[in-house]
């Protein structure tokens, strides 16, 4: 791969001369982490996406009235690999409009699935392709970026695996979509989106706590089984903390692997994060593990991991969690690239407006109206959120991957990558990235009815 940012070219007279600049060792330390692209391998996989009404024996078994892909919440798992061509033909029979937005995937800007900026709102009863190669191995996912606060809730999520060329040989895989429904007397979901009470407060926490549409499932391990789990909040606005087994580590983390695994002990999971865990099934532990929600007093529980059967053999390998990832040790010194101020006022359709440097950006119909910001391809920058508000602010950048670098304007070392940052209340976090793909991308609190009321904007890069 070309070391990235080390010529300027500048027009002179209709001529174009390009000199070496000087190297920035921190641009320079990205070298080999994210590649700009990927040899494809020829598999091209044909995927058939409709998004439309149905009702489905979830949570507790009821029947509930809910939007899904393909008849099914969660919707299909999407499985490929690093290299392939990944075309989905996607149909809208929903009531309104909608699109698709590839979280955490770095694509071509045109398949982001951002109305009004990457492509026009797909009406009821109308189609468009999406179609890109991924270029990183993870855990991502999908879900529209149009009215999302009524359309995830209502069920319309999936997941996107991509998986490395050679997938580490785990005994078993598991899946746990991360949830929570607001539920009404009739059992059915409460109709009333964007409320005050939640523009209020950190957006959307429902009654339900589900685990892949179910309310504390059961999962089965043989001892000794070594199991890659792969997790994904999908809520609006819940934080989750999962009490993992002791032992357990995080590999990987909104889709990129870590420098190296670390405990998984104290995982926060903000609306749209993923993490993978690597673990293994203890013969000597109770025969049924439950996994209960730490991050608030009531400690609901998630799910259960049932360890049965007869023992097997553990497989050995090295832990996939030894990727690249820059440390950045001069960063802190650096002044902020760009800067967002984050708070809410009132105002609006909604009555309260949530803004980025006072601005409040919303999509009117599908049609985007939002401040722009600007950052130079390869180029090194800082981001610094100030959170000016009582309320949480999980942060998400569409197309590229950041490193937290400071918090309180105390230096961080993560040792992985991100592309959703929960900025805590009154909390100041600095992010370091260098943009790799061009385009125009958006920025927006990842709680729905934060960014729906107006946090939201675009960076583009070129």
């Amino acid at each position: 791969m070309r070391l990235l940012g080390l010529t300027t070219c500048v027009a002179v007279a209709g001529l174009v001369a390009c000199k070496p600049r000087p190297a920035d060792p921190l641009v320079a330390e990205l070298q080999g982490a994210l590649p700009e692209r990927v040899e494809a391998t020829g598999t091209v996989h044909e995927i058939d996406l409709r998004a439309a009404p149905a009702e489905l024996a979830l949570l507790d078994g009821r029947r509930l009235a809910v939007w899904a892909y393909n008849g099914q919440v969660p919707g299909p798992t999407i499985r490929v690999r690093v290299g392939d061509l990944l075309r989905v033909r996607f149909t809208n029979a929903l009531p309104q409009p909608t699109t698709i937005h590839w979280h955490g995937i770095r694509l071509p800007n045109g398949m982001d699935g951002v109305p009004g900026v990457t492509q026009p709102p797909i009406a009821p009863g109308e189609s468009f392709v999406y179609q890109f190669t991924p270029r990183d191995p993870g855990t991502f996912w999908f879900h529209p970026h149009l009215r999302g606060s009524e359309q995830v809730e209502r069920g319309l999520f999936g997941l996107l695996i991509v998986e490395d060329r050679s997938p580490p040989p785990y005994s078993k895989e598991l899946i746990w979509v991360l949830d929570d429904w607001l539920v009404g007397a009739d059992g059915q979901i409460d109709p009333r989106f964007n409320t005050r009470h939640d523009l209020m407060h950190d957006g959307r926490w429902g009654n339900a706590i589900t685990v892949n549409g179910v309310r504390r499932p059961a999962f089965d391990l043989r001892p000794g089984e070594r199991v890659r789990l792969r997790m994904v909040n999908v809520a609006n606005g819940r934080v989750f903390r999962p009490g993992l087994p002791p032992g357990s580590t995080l590999i990987a983390f909104d889709g990129l692997y870590l420098r190296e695994p670390i405990p998984a002990s104290g995982l926060e999971l903000a609306p749209g994060n993923r993490a993978d865990v690597d673990l293994t099934a203890d013969a000597a532990s109770s025969s049924e593990v439950l996994v209960r929600d730490e991050y608030t007093r009531r400690r609901d529980e998630l799910a259960a991991l049932r360890i049965t059967g007869e023992p097997v053999s553990t497989p050995s390998f090295a832990s996939p969690a030894r990727a690249h990832v820059p440390r950045w040790e001069g960063a802190l010194a650096r002044e902020p690239t760009l800067t967002y101020r984050l708070n809410a006022r009132a105002g609006g359709p909604f009555g309260i407006e949530w803004t980025l440097n006072d601005v409040a950006s919303r999509p009117e119909d599908g049609h985007a109206h939002h401040a722009e910001e600007r950052l130079a391809a390869a180029r090194w920058a800082k981001i610094r959120f100030v959170n000016e508000s009582a309320r949480l602010h999980p942060m998400h950048l569409h197309g590229q991957f950041f490193k937290v670098i400071a918090r309180g304007g105390r230096a961080v070392e993560e040792g992985f990558w991100r592309d959703t940052v929960l900025v805590q209340p009154k909390e100041t976090v600095d992010v370091g990235l260098v943009p790799v793909d061009r385009g125009r991308w958006m920025l927006h609190c990842h709680i729905q009815e934060h960014a729906e009321s107006g946090m939201m904007s675009l960076i583009r890069v070129d």
